[in-house]
């Protein structure tokens, strides 16, 4: 963690921030172990593309449909409290994956059930947990923070599947008793945030403020251009749900290459995270973020058309290192443009397009897969994301010309 966070020494100042940084580790790292044994165990139990599609489309349901309700309860209520109850509910259903699996009794349906109460803790987590930022560091360290933020994620993504398919050697239940202990570790760090400022205000509940979020984003051409962005093109460009097939009938390893592929994205993103932190973007932030999408798109495709492990792990490294330049970008330019009262709405609404676009994206990909194969899911899927970045250039040219990332309200 020291390595990680000594690229920002100010943030090292705010006890708070660390500890919100080491929750965010722990909450993604067990997500990311789970991830990796639901996935294997599911397709060891049926061999299906599609069933792989519907984990993503069971934990994309969450998102649309208790958006409108997370935002409120993330601007009215402590949003520590939201967090660590979502690590409850997590950890509550990854222990029930645990006696499932040691019971004999984790069927497909089951196991989507299950997914679909965590994915509804995590529905209201992720939001909640970007709108926290502002409230532990100040102003001037809020880029800096969320650059810093990215490594915790891309810290857990490496490890936590790398873990995950190591675990998984040990059965599927290790796997889900340690995420279990993990996410209560994660309950623990976020009870320790301190936030500045007052408590949050509780105005009435009205359908000018159940809507505000989603008023304020299209009424602003550069958050709305953000956010649909990253929609379209996780939507066409994501290949996550695709690799136990990769792993399994094209690279032909086991649990642990599953693992290693799904750390290898992150491991391109934590590098170029800690590099962010180093040396916050000045310059053409438009035209980078940009650049960056049509390089994810790029990256898909190779990996589309690799049958070498490392050659796809490079792939896979790339992909995700152009993701992330992505993410802090468009996080930066959402969170400095919008009043922190109403952040919570605003990044609700926004996990609604960023969330919906992964889980959905990962339907898709699994869809098409069946029908088609592996190969062309992928290779469809990283031509459109490259296409989507040209085409949003013209739709909105606002972004293309911003110079730095800081923007007034």
């Amino acid at each position: 963690m020291s390595s990680t966070l000594s690229t920002e020494p100010g943030l090292l100042q705010h006890r708070s921030y660390v500890a919100y940084w080491c929750a965010r580790t722990a909450t993604n790292a067990a997500y990311q172990m789970q991830a990796v044994a639901v996935g294997w165990q599911i397709y060891e139990l049926t061999g299906s593309a599609f069933d792989l599609g519907l984990v993503g489309l069971v934990q994309f349901f969450p998102v649309v449909v208790l958006g409108l309700v997370v935002g409120q309860i993330a601007d009215r209520y402590d949003r520590r409290f939201v967090v660590g109850t979502c690590q409850v509910v997590k950890a509550l259903a990854a222990a029930a994956f645990a006696a499932g699996t040691l019971g004999g009794f984790l069927s497909r349906d089951a196991m989507l059930a299950i997914l679909l109460v965590s994915g509804s803790a995590r529905a209201f987590e992720t939001p909640t947990m970007h709108a926290l930022v502002p409230g532990i560091v100040p102003p001037a360290l809020l880029p800096r923070a969320i650059a810093a933020s990215g490594t915790a994620t891309q810290s857990a993504i490496i490890g936590g599947p790398a873990i995950g398919g190591l675990l998984y050697v040990f059965g599927a239940a290790t796997v889900y008793l340690t995420c279990t202990a993990v996410f209560v570790l994660a309950c623990v760090a976020a009870s320790l945030i301190r936030l500045q400022g007052p408590p949050p205000e509780k105005k009435p509940v009205t359908l000018e403020t159940i809507f505000a979020g989603f008023r304020y984003i299209f009424q602003n051409k550069v958050v709305l251009g953000a956010i649909t962005l990253d929609l379209f093109v996780m939507l066409l460009g994501g290949v996550t749900a695709l690799l136990p097939v990769y792993a399994k009938d094209v690279l032909e390893t086991g649990p642990w290459g599953l693992g290693l592929l799904r750390s290898a994205p992150a491991i391109g993103a934590l590098a170029i995270s800690v590099w962010l932190a180093h040396h916050q973007l000045q310059h053409r932030v438009g035209h980078v973020l940009f650049v960056s999408v049509s390089a994810f798109g790029l990256s898909a495709i190779v990996f589309a058309f690799s049958a070498s492990l490392a050659l796809s792990m490079a792939a896979l490294a790339v992909y995700g290192a152009c993701d992330a330049v992505s993410v802090v970008i468009r996080h930066s330019l959402v969170q400095t443009r919008t009043p922190n009262e109403m952040l919570g709405r605003v990044l609700a609404v926004n996990s609604m397009f960023t969330g919906t676009s992964g889980t959905l994206g990962e339907f898709r990909a699994g869809a098409v897969a069946a029908a088609f194969g592996a190969f062309t899911s992928v290779l469809v899927g990283g031509i459109g994301a490259v296409a989507v970045a040209l085409l949003w250039m013209r739709l909105f040219p606002e972004i293309a010309k911003i110079d730095k990332i800081q923007g007034q309200h």
